[in-house]
This record gives structure tokens, sequence and C-alpha cells, in this order.
């Protein structure tokens, strides 16, 4: 398919979810309440729900997907492995693991920044690891296995850490982290990941041309003179910073890195490069998707929304893993 055209494609169904978004609640906005409210013409109550709680919230599932849908479609392209993503390579988890350390010991409290410091930190330490991983052992089975150890290990620490909660407000800002929500997010949140967002992004655009190379193997890419070292160091600070930004806004949410890279290589003949911008529209609409399905399903208390990502992504992987197993 056309680039562009995939492009314009999923650019209008993002607006649509957005919009979708801010209709769609436990109370529905009419279609002409909602645009009166967009351009200050409504009641106070409607332009406080619109502007300070569901279109933050939209627009913040949107980032999330998306960073999480760019940063597996790098480390797919990376790795040369469709099961590679942030959360199954344990980087979401060790990003989570930074910012509850952050809540558990009071340091959040001293600035805004040491949240999404901690997080990024998180993530970083552990995309360094597996980097080194990769270097040494060119077994990617290796590298998803030693992934998986690092998720478990960052999960048990997070696990004492709740154990351990001084009181219930703390275990309840700890719980939110390791399920992941946007819940309450405001545009301030987002303004304060948006610098990490975007040096993230800039180092995986950089490398997208290295993605490209390493498709046709590691020999060939060096031969046609890309510089292999500066791609995977490119590609483990973006995600790194990527990862943890994400973090920093909604807590650990795995899967989507899998599954929108995924659904998207197909469309632009498996090229790692081509996948990386529509894999990040596509992980954007499909946690908008998830969280308007959150604030739906009729539940005591709202779910958590790396719950229902978890519950849809989880059988989405076993599918993805069967069919690499079946050489399809």
């Amino acid at each position: 398919m056309n680039d562009r055209l995939l492009l314009s494609c999923l650019g209008l169904a993002s607006l649509a979810a957005i919009f979708a978004a801010c209709f769609l609640g436990s109370t529905p906005m009419p279609p002409g309440r909602l645009f009166a409210a967009m351009v200050g013409a409504g009641s106070v109550g409607d332009h406080i729900v619109l502007w300070e709680i569901r279109l933050p919230r939209a627009i913040a599932a949107f980032i999330v997907g998306g960073a999480l849908g760019l940063c597996g479609a790098a480390l797919q392209g990376l790795l040369r492995n469709p099961l590679a993503e942030p959360g199954v390579l344990g980087v979401s988890a060790f990003s989570a693991l930074g910012a509850t350390l952050a809540l558990f010991y009071g340091a959040a409290a001293l600035s805004p920044f040491v949240l999404p410091l901690s997080a990024i930190a998180g993530a970083l330490a552990a995309t360094f690891f597996l980097a080194f991983a990769a270097i040494r052992n060119s077994s990617m089975v290796t590298l998803i296995l030693i992934g998986i150890g690092l998720s478990s290990f960052a999960g048990a620490l997070m696990a004492l850490l709740l154990n351990l909660a001084p009181n219930p407000f703390s275990l309840s800002d700890l719980i939110s982290w390791t399920l992941g929500s946007v819940a309450n997010r405001s545009f301030a949140d987002l303004a304060l990941a948006g610098p990490f967002l975007g040096a993230g992004l800039i180092f995986i655009v950089m490398s997208g041309r290295g993605l490209t190379a390493l498709s046709l193997g590691e020999e060939a890419a060096h031969g046609l003179g890309v510089n292999l070292r500066r791609t995977r160091m490119f590609v483990v600070i973006g995600t790194g910073l990527i990862t943890g930004a994400a973090v920093s806004i909604a807590g650990a949410i795995g899967f989507v890195g899998i599954v929108a890279p995924h659904l998207i290589r197909p469309l632009v003949n498996h090229d790692p490069a081509r996948t990386l911008a529509p894999a990040a529209f596509l992980g954007g609409i499909l946690l908008v998707l998830a969280d308007i399905g959150v604030r739906l399903i009729p539940t005591p208390s709202e779910l958590r929304l790396g719950v229902l990502a978890a519950l849809i992504g989880a059988p989405a992987f076993i599918w993805i893993a069967s069919q690499r197993r079946t050489g399809s």
C-alpha cells in the first residue's frame, strides 16, 4: 500500500478515535454540546469535562499507544524478531519499577521531573542490558528469554514494594503504576513527558535506514555502509527514552508494541523503516479504543487500561508466536 495513503487513513482514524473518546463516557456528551465545548460556547461543566478530563485522557492514551507501537516496531526491526517489544523484553517493567521506586521513597514529591526521569532510567537500564546481550548472543530465542527474566525480576521487586507499602494511599499509587491507566491525566503531564518523547523520536527516526538494511542481515547491512553499532545505540536510547516517557504517563501497558507493528508490516512490504510511523498511529488508535472500552464496560470500579490491554494482547501474542513457530 502507498505510504501516504496508509498514513492518511490512519490519521483520519486517529482523529475519529479521539473524537469518539471525547463523545463517549459514563455519560455520553451529544455532538452539539461537544462542539460547543470545543469552541468555548458550551456550559462550564461541559467545558471542564472536555478540556480537563476527556480530551487530555484521549490524547494521553493515543500518545502512549503510539509510543509503544513505535518502540515495538523499532525493536522488532533491530532484533529481527516479531515478538520483540518493550513489555515482553522487560523494558516497560523496569521503567515502571523506576517510577514505583520514586513513589515508594517519596522522591517523586521533590520535583515533577523525578517521576519521568526515574521511569526513563529504568527503561534505559533494561534496554542497555538487552543490547549488550544481543551483541554477545546471536540467538533471538535467548534474548526473548532474557527479556522475560528481566520482566519477572522487575515484577517481583514491584510486588515487594507493594507488600511493604506503608499506608493505603501509597499502595493505591503503586498499584496505579503497575496496572497502567490514563485516568486523571492532564496536559501538564503530557508536556512533562514531551521532551523525552521528542528526543527518543529523533533517535528512532535516525535509525530508520539502518533498520531497513538490517532486514537483509548484518553482513549485508555492513556491506551497504551502515554503522551497526550506531544503529543499535540509537534504537536502544530512543526506545528507552520513549518507553520511559510513556510509562511516566500511563504506567506499565503491554502488548501494544507487538500487535500494532504485526498488523502494519504486511502493508509496507515488511520494511522496518516504513513500519515505524504507521505502527505508531495504529498503536495510538488501539489504546484509545481500549480506553473507551475501559470506561464503557460495566464493572463496579473502572478497569485498569493495562489489564484490558493484556487481556486482548496476550492472546494476540500467543497467536503471533504460534504463526512464527509454524513458519507462516
